[in-house]
């Protein structure tokens, strides 16, 4: 067992420190000392833009992955969902940690809220969650809304909307579970790739056997399973966080199921497909669905998506 003191590197919001303290509690429950390192990143920084215009790439991670090679921080901790789908080559996801429910949720001050209302205006900053609404409910207004957890609560308390959709896990560990006023399905508001799971990013060189032991304690290998082939799909689509692309992976007796696809700005082109193999199979999979997806026509709308965000 090492003596070093693992540093932790996060960015500063209380979601990010949540998952920050919550590898470290992991960590020195098997008696391995950490320190939380702080570093403000990008997305941080511009609150008055969306991620579309500041670029999808590394926007919530390239701060965290140049402490990573200064050795400043040993491993960095993300949320999945913000991970590029391809890692410089000098660094690696280390581990995933156990994850949270997945779906997505209406959040509001109000107590209840009806899809149906054609006065509704929900506040959300993902291009995919402005999809899905244009398609399955083309009568709400959309308003973007960036910022923290605990921002965009002031605004929806301030009137900017009547209410916020948001992904479960993070309402759930920032305590605002009282606030959800509507749980939307999976099948329909299927996740981005990696949403509810927090991913252990590391450099490639970093101690072999402190790599092994942080491995050892973090990774929840039904976890990794999922996120494997999710990321495969994402990889293989060349999609960033501003794609409105979605994945769920799931594992049954093992047997790996994924459901993938890709969604116009618009809501109206809709690509989907699906695979079932092993859990070892997992990055195939990933890949496979995505080939499909391209195939039925995502390739000509992924083309038209990122031409279109370039205008932003």
């Amino acid at each position: 067992m090492t003596s070093k003191t693992i540093r932790i590197g996060t960015r500063g919001s209380r979601l990010a420190l949540w998952q920050a303290y919550k590898a470290a509690e992991e960590l020195q429950k098997a008696g391995l000392a950490t320190e939380i390192v702080i570093i403000e990143t990008k997305g941080d920084k511009i609150l008055d833009t969306t991620i579309a215009k500041i670029g999808s790439k590394g926007v919530f991670t390239e701060e965290l992955e140049v402490q990573l090679r200064e050795k400043t921080i040993d491993i960095a901790v993300h949320s999945a969902k913000d991970m590029q789908s391809e890692l410089p080559d000098d660094l690696h996801l280390l581990a995933f940690m156990e994850r949270e429910a997945v779906h997505d949720v209406l959040v509001s001050y109000l107590p209840a809220v009806d899809l149906q209302n054609s006065q509704l205006v929900l506040g959300t900053s993902s291009t995919r969650r402005v999809a899905m609404l244009r398609r399955f409910y083309p009568h709400v207004k959309v308003v973007d809304m960036r910022g923290n957890l605990q921002t965009r609560m002031k605004k929806l308390q301030d009137g900017a909307c009547d209410a916020l959709v948001l992904a479960y896990a993070g309402v759930h560990r920032m305590e605002y579970g009282q606030y959800i006023v509507a749980n939307l399905p999976t099948e329909q508001f299927t996740p981005p790739v990696g949403q509810g799971s927090i991913a252990v990013e590391a450099a490639k060189d970093l101690d072999k056997d402190l790599a092994h032991q942080i491995r050892q304690v973090l990774n929840h290998t039904e976890t990794e399973y999922r996120l494997l082939a999710e990321r495969a799909f994402l990889r293989e689509l060349q999609g960033g966080c501003s794609i409105p692309t979605f994945a769920l992976a799931q594992l049954t007796d093992n047997q790996l199921f994924i459901h993938a696809g890709l969604i116009g700005l618009d809501g109206k082109e809709f690509f989907e497909a699906k695979a079932t193999g092993t859990p070892q199979q997992a990055e195939l999979l990933g890949k496979q669905v995505a080939t499909e997806v391209l195939q039925q026509g995502g390739a000509a709308t992924l083309h038209e998506i990122k031409q279109a965000l370039k205008k932003l």
